[in-house]
């Protein structure tokens, strides 16, 4: 049964429009992650990630969530690669669960794991939808952090072992390769605050932890280089502008070093071949990063990229003191700050700090109390004005002469979302977990309509 209906959600009509017409040829797409959809967390093979051992660690996830199910995705992807196909989507962003690929973390390779993946692929071209493939969304397999994880920096070699036995088996079928999904967070979130798997407080491993990620990064396109004739491949860090929060100079220069460690610790290295002095300077107080630093690593971590992968959620605001600062309405996620204009300026940004890479928005979207009505419809009418007024700023960056190249909202439909468990809903399709229906909210008609007229 067709998911996606105009039958009354907008009884008044299509959604208004701005009038901003997309160049020709731009690709508009949604975007996903293994454990937060696949669930089946024990077929065919698959491992333990770290995510489903933090899951199971009391106290640690809300409500005691776990990706075992999931949004089932591993058994109905099939219909959800229908619903793709009814939304119009041009593009898939999805991610490859290491775990299911080498459950041990090194070789041999689980055949069973790769027939899954090499099935997404075969069954998006099938539909007409162009595959984007993330090689890792942060589900380290717990073989390898039971030897140290991302501590270790033999995990990084592993990486590159396991990105090249995925692109020797699947190649130029998937167009666009992305290395490592939002280094960042794994770093603040994982090793700095805990929130996330693994789950440490503890700054000095942190940055260790975000060197050896930019190795895996680096080693991971050298070795898929010789498996790809055409296929392009890039890394897909989350961006966060960073603006002072008032005129004093004090808030001026705290606002620079937050950049340093927000957004050039992860840039410069991968575009520049260095690390910026300043993010280098504040993290030598707090972790010995700078000694696990070897000859040559900056020059693997500066293997030539194709594409970057675009990810923006929200603005910082920074004062005098250092510490961030709330300027605009919240959404329900307590760190997500609405503020469309912070997309323009970090795509202008880059194109001014790192030259005419072609870029791809991966990941933009927010949670707004999604609730299932009596009629069985969700009117997120706030998602669908978030999304207007961040496609519009997607816009204005292009008219700056950005190469933006496409864009893909998170996410294509309701999943498990870490440390929040089922608690927030982020999707443009709603999943009912007890029946596992989809169903299409009011932002999932609204974008069928951008699509369909590549207007805004």
């Amino acid at each position: 049964m067709p998911v996606l209906t105009r039958r009354s959600l907008l009884e008044g009509g299509p959604e208004p429009q701005l009038g901003l017409t997309f160049p020709t040829g731009f690709v508009w797409g949604a975007a996903t992650s293994a454990y937060q959809i696949e669930g089946s967390a024990t077929a065919d093979g698959r491992s333990p990630s770290v995510w489903d051992t933090f899951c199971r660690t009391p106290g640690k996830v809300r409500n005691g969530d776990t990706g075992d199910v999931a949004a089932d995705h591993y058994r109905r992807y099939a219909g959800d690669l229908d619903i793709m196909k009814e939304l119009g989507l041009g593009s898939y962003r999805f991610s490859i669960a290491w775990p299911r690929i080498m459950p041990d973390g090194r070789g041999p390779v689980n055949q069973k794991g790769l027939d899954f993946y090499r099935r997404i692929v075969d069954g998006l071209h099938e539909r007409g939808i162009t595959p984007m493939a993330t090689l890792y969304h942060w589900d380290t397999p717990q073989a390898l952090q039971d030897e140290g994880g991302w501590e270790n920096r033999d995990t990084a070699y592993r990486f590159a072992e396991y990105a090249a036995a995925v692109t020797a088996a699947l190649g130029d079928a998937v167009p666009t390769w992305l290395t490592l999904n939002e280094p960042k967070t794994v770093v603040q979130n994982g090793y700095l605050n805990g929130g996330h798997a693994p789950g440490f407080t503890d700054p000095a491993k942190a940055y260790v932890v975000a060197h050896h990620l930019l190795l895996a990064h680096g080693l991971a396109v050298q070795a898929m280089r010789p498996n790809l004739d055409t296929a392009r491949i890039g890394p897909a860090p989350n961006l966060h502008p960073c603006y002072p929060a008032d005129d004093s100079p004090e808030a001026a220069a705290q606002t620079l070093l937050m950049d340093g460690l927000e957004n050039r610790l992860y840039l410069d290295p991968i575009f520049k071949g260095e690390y910026p002095a300043d993010a280098l300077e504040a993290i030598d107080a707090m972790s010995p990063m700078a000694k696990y630093v070897q000859d040559q690593d900056l020059k693997i971590i500066s293997s030539p990229i194709d594409l970057l992968a675009v990810q923006y959620y929200t603005p910082i605001y920074v004062a005098a003191t250092g510490e961030t600062v709330q300027k605009h309405p919240l959404t329900e996620a307590f760190w997500q700050q609405i503020y469309p204009q912070g997309l323009t300026d970090i795509l202008v940004r880059v194109k001014e700090d790192y030259g005419d890479v072609p870029l791809s928005i991966t990941e933009n979207g927010l949670p707004c109390g999604d609730v299932l009505d009596a009629t069985g419809k969700v009117d997120d009418s706030a998602r669908v004005e978030f999304l207007r007024d961040h496609f519009a700023a997607a816009h204005a960056a292009i008219e700056a002469g950005v190469n933006l190249e496409s864009y893909h909202v998170w996410s294509f439909m309701d999943n498990f979302e870490w440390q929040e468990g089922f608690e927030q809903r982020w999707g443009l399709i709603y999943v009912d977990y007890e029946s596992q229906q989809r169903i299409a909210k009011r932002s999932a008609l609204y974008y069928a309509d951008v699509i369909a007229t590549n207007t805004v």
